[in-house]
């Protein structure tokens, strides 16, 4: 996984909390009563096209007494700061104005390292500046992580490992994390998932793990608890695909009996489908007359 769906699950899973910490000065007015919503991919990609990038992270704000007009966040991450441009950021948070109708657009990037990168977009002649353009940039690496290693809010916590810290205290910085996981998020499902977050970022030697585990044995005993549970779903993520794969074989085996040769498009579709497709299919060929009635209309090869 990469780092910007990494950080788009962490966004879309805790909108406010990313919004307090990724855009703090823009937030500060936010609170419980307000909705957060993603903005759906679809609608973004038929309506700006190929300038729509999947892992940016938008998101619409409304106050549902009307107090407000909709406040819209575009949020996205840069792992290295050469890699940013400001132009198609500009871009894409006008195509987002014009989509929305609203005015109030605020740009918030998020940066792991250092780089050389503009603040700012001028545009204009000699006598004026016609447009001016510039984001909130979260730079994560030039935070200190002391300011955050108490901190209530979660994302905030998780992100501990990618802050300024001293070698020696990287053993701290993720038992800091995990603490701030284990305390804060009571759904033992999204424990899961962000512990494998705070581990990649974390990164520590083998060295390092034997000291957290020495130094830090609260810790240590919810790491293993994680570990079970991490080893217990891929066994029974294995269980079930192993279960998937036969049936797909069954069905592939019964497509070829019934209507010769499959192309590697409709085998490669049949072998990747989920349990519950499967069984949708498997009643169909009982009826259908065709590859078409059976997997459906999008089944058919353009050629």
């Amino acid at each position: 996984m990469s780092h910007d769906q990494r950080f788009k699950n962490l966004i879309c899973d805790y909108p406010l909390q990313a919004l307090q910490f990724f855009a703090a000065e823009e937030a500060a007015a936010l609170d419980a009563n307000v909705r957060i919503l993603p903005v759906r991919e679809e609608q973004l990609q038929e309506r700006l096209g190929e300038r729509f990038r999947e892992l940016d992270v938008p998101l619409l704000v409304e106050w549902p007494d009307g107090r407000r007009e909709a406040l819209l966040f575009a949020l996205e991450e840069e792992t290295e700061g050469r890699r940013f441009s400001i132009h198609r950021l500009a871009h894409y948070c006008l195509d987002l104005s014009e989509l929305f109708a609203t005015e109030r657009v605020v740009a918030v990037v998020i940066f792991l390292r250092d780089g050389q990168r503009p603040a700012q977009l001028n545009l204009g002649g000699n006598r004026h500046r016609y447009l001016h353009f510039h984001y909130l940039a979260c730079s994560l690496y030039d935070l200190d992580w002391q300011t955050y290693r108490d901190s209530d809010n979660l994302v905030a916590r998780l992100n501990l490992p990618n802050m300024r810290h001293p070698r020696e205290e990287r053993v701290a910085v993720f038992a800091a994390a995990v603490r701030g996981l284990v305390t804060l998020e009571p759904d033992p499902e999204r424990q899961l998932k962000y512990v494998d977050f705070v581990d990649i970022y974390a990164n520590l030697s083998e060295a390092e793990r034997e000291q957290y585990q020495r130094d830090y044995p609260e810790e240590t005993k919810a790491m293993v608890s994680f570990q079970s549970r991490f080893e217990q779903r891929g066994i029974e993520r294995g269980i079930q695909r192993g279960i998937q794969r036969g049936e797909a074989a069954v069905l592939l085996a019964q497509m070829e009996a019934k209507f010769g040769p499959l192309s590697d498009a409709i085998r490669e579709r049949i072998e990747q489908a989920d349990a519950e497709t499967l069984l949708a299919w498997s009643t169909r060929i009982l009826t259908e007359d065709s590859i078409e009635g059976v997997l459906g209309s999008e089944s058919v090869d353009p050629d």
